[in-house]
């Protein structure tokens, strides 16, 4: 396994729509373990393909916000299917270093994917891991959570930003 370099805004990959993953080859197996890797040592809920250049459908989610099963989610291909009631948390991102603030999603969702194995995998959840899953698959139709924000946030942010460069 190997770290690789999250890219963080204002790279183009991060803004790309991600292209679906036809096939599970060693190549998306080895990836997947890498990004595991990555997520992990960079502290992170959650790592979409894109983040580390790869503009293709699959994600990572950390074993401590999966409270179902305590082991790393790898998607290939997710979507979510459905999404009930709002709920407003705080967020951040590895691909927006140093920069927090409070995002309205959806409070449950069931999303669905693939498996290394080629299963389908449906994950009914809520908290943190329903919020993971819209975060990372929202990264994979090329939207950033400061994107939900409110145009008086997005110019603070903006400003807060434009300060660090």
């Amino acid at each position: 396994m190997a770290f690789i370099e999250i890219r963080t805004i204002p790279d183009p990959v991060l803004r790309k729509i991600s292209s679906p993953v036809a096939n599970i080859t060693d190549e998306i197996t080895r990836l997947s373990e890498d990004m595991i890797e990555t997520m992990k040592l960079s502290n992170g809920a959650g790592l979409a393909a894109n983040q580390v250049g790869f503009p293709i459908r699959l994600i990572t989610i950390d074993e401590h916000v999966n409270k179902q099963g305590n082991r790393h989610i790898i998607l290939i291909n997710p979507e979510i299917v459905e999404a009930d009631s709002e709920e407003t948390a705080e967020e951040g991102c590895l691909s927006v270093p140093n920069f927090y603030e409070y995002v309205k999603r959806a409070k449950k969702v069931l999303a669905r994917g693939v498996s290394l194995e080629g299963e389908t995998i449906e994950l009914e959840c809520e908290g943190q891991l329903a919020r993971a899953l819209q975060h990372e698959i929202d990264h994979l139709n090329g939207v950033l959570f400061i994107d939900h924000l409110s145009p008086v946030k997005k110019n603070l942010f903006k400003k807060k930003y434009q300060k660090r460069q």
